[in-house]
This record gives C-alpha cells, structure tokens and sequence, in this order.
C-alpha cells in the first residue's frame, strides 16, 4: 500500500477519507463527550490532548509506511462519525490489520461498522491483493468481539499479557479473514448484510 498516496473509499452510504490534523475539529466532541469509546484502546483519544496525540501518531505511521488512517464520514447524516485505519501493513508478506475502529455512540449498530468494513475489505483484499487481513481486541471487549464475529471473521486464539493496558496488562483476541474465506463467502455474507 502506497501510504503517500491518498486512496477516498466510499459507496452510497458511507466515505472513508485519509486522516488529516484537520480532522481535530470533526472528532473533538467525541473525545471530550464520549470518553468511554476508548475503554479498550492502547491509546486512548479521550480528552484534547489525548486525541491530538492520537492524530499525530497516527499520521507519524502513516508517513513511515506502517499505517493508513482514516474518518469514517456517514452519507446519510452528512457528518464524521468516527475513524479506523489499516496498521502493521507489511506489503512483502500480503498482509494488513485493520482496527483502531471507533464510532460515536449514536452511529453505534446503525450498519456504518458493516459498510466500513466492507469497503476496507474490498480495498485491501480486491486492489492491494493481501492474502490475509487481521483485527486484534482486548480480550474483555465484548463489543468488538461481537462485531468481528459478525462481518465473518475466523477466531485464531487468544495472545496472553501481550500488551500494557489502563489497567495493567491485557490479553488480545486474534481474529482473521483470508483471501480465499473473502471471495468465497464473507465477501457476498457481508454485502447481504449492508
């Protein structure tokens, strides 16, 4: 994935546009309203200062090749609701992670997850030609766990006190989607799903 480049992923009801210190504005209520939507997050965007570091690192990954973030810009409320990106791109291996996911709580099982994912799947299954796609979650986030399970990905295991948490130390939940698992069934499950 060309990160210098600037890749606008979108369908009729949602566009997801590269991050841009700009995008401070967009997210802010959020960050100071819903500081719980970073419960589960290695870095936590709650507050100002948190989530101009949030932004920043973000956009350092991106410049160094490893990440690609973006807002997540709903069509049918006219507004940005949220951000997510790919991370861990590692071209050589045709492999990508897709998290960092996050929606204000009123966007929250609206299908804006589905239709997100879907163009992110797409994208990164159909024009980048990975061969695999990985997502990661604190092992205690039900939600997320949840909405993994629900656009068709496949369990690999848990990941022990594999990383600092609020709280101490966490265990991540491994999750993945295939090439082959794409075009041969959560490509078309998906799409029924939006």
């Amino acid at each position: 994935m060309e990160t210098d480049k600037e890749y606008i992923l979108e369908d009729e009801r949602v566009r997801l546009i590269p991050l841009v210190k700009d995008h401070l504005e967009d997210l802010l209520p959020f960050s100071l309203q819903e500081p719980e939507l970073w419960n589960y997050s290695l870095i936590p965007a709650n507050g100002k200062k948190n989530l101009v570091t949030y932004i920043d690192k973000a956009l350092m990954e991106r410049k160094m090749g490893t990440s690609y973030p973006f807002v997540v810009f709903d069509k049918k409320e006219n507004t940005i609701v949220g951000s997510t990106r790919f991370y861990d791109i590692q071209p050589h291996q045709q492999t990508i992670q897709l998290g960092y996911t996050w929606y204000g709580q009123k966007f929250q099982g609206t299908g804006i997850n589905k239709a997100c994912k879907y163009l992110l799947l797409h994208f990164a299954f159909e024009k980048l030609d990975m061969k695999r796609v990985e997502f990661r979650a604190d092992a205690n986030n039900d939600q997320s766990i949840f909405a993994m399970q629900s656009i068709g990905c496949i369990q690999e295991g848990v990941l022990r006190s594999n990383c600092k948490s609020k709280t101490g130390r966490r265990d991540s939940i491994i999750f993945s989607i295939l090439q082959s698992e794409w075009e041969s069934t959560v490509k078309h499950h998906l799409f029924h799903k939006l």
